[in-house]
This record gives C-alpha cells, sequence and structure tokens, in this order.
C-alpha cells in the first residue's frame, strides 16, 4: 500500500508560481513511476508530469518549460514546481503512484490550484 498526502495549492495571480508536494509512505519509492495529473471542472483527468527513478521525466506537451517535476527520494517526495500560471492551470492537481511491475495505481486526495486572471 502507497499512501499520497499533496500540499502547496492555492490561490495564484496569472504568472505567478506554485510549488506542490506529494509526500508518499507506506512502500518502496524507488518501485514506483510517480506524478501528477490535473482535472478541470468538466474535464477529464488529465496527465501533467511524471517521474520514474528520480531522474527521467515526463511531461504534457503543453506545459513543457513551465512546469517542472523533481523527486526527493531520501524523503519520498515528488515536488512539481509551476511557474508561468494561467488561468488554464485552474484544476485540482492529484499526486499518484504506480507500481512499475503491477501499474497497480494509487492516488492522493488532490488539491485545488486556482489561477486568478
Amino acid at each position: 500500500q502507497v499512501q499520497l498526502v499533496e500540499s502547496g495549492g492555492g490561490l495564484v495571480q496569472a504568472g505567478g508560481s506554485l510549488r506542490l508536494s506529494c509526500a508518499a509512505s507506506g512502500s518502496t519509492f524507488g518501485s514506483y513511476a510517480m506524478g501528477w495529473y490535473r482535472q478541470a471542472p468538466g474535464k477529464q483527468r488529465e496527465l501533467v508530469a511524471t517521474i520514474i527513478g528520480g531522474k527521467s521525466t515526463n511531461y504534457a506537451d503543453s506545459l513543457k518549460g513551465r512546469f517542472t517535476v523533481s523527486a526527493d527520494n531520501d524523503k519520498n517526495t515528488v515536488v512539481l514546481q509551476m511557474n508561468s500560471l494561467k488561468p488554464e492551470d485552474t484544476a485540482v492537481y492529484y499526486c499518484y503512484a504506480r507500481h512499475i511491475f503491477t501499474s497497480r495505481d494509487y492516488w492522493g486526495r488532490g488539491t485545488q490550484v486556482t489561477v486568478s486572471s
């Protein structure tokens, strides 16, 4: 079992920055691909970024250059740094972990990010 707890969401003006953190506990951090999805009102959940092995990263094409995902393996924490935020980035951001062998997914409860224009 993996427990994921997000923090760092909030309200920010367009052009601002936010830093989301996801604390993982309950299993071996290195056995999971981890990252972030987001879901805006009335839209499907979409991939934001993934990090595997603390180094290999993947981003949604539309977010490259503005968002950066990183991992602190010692602290079992995944961080999403979001810069140059836009109103369309407003969504609930979910941390997830996917076991690299079983593909079982675990999700956090989400944290709200609101970007005002």
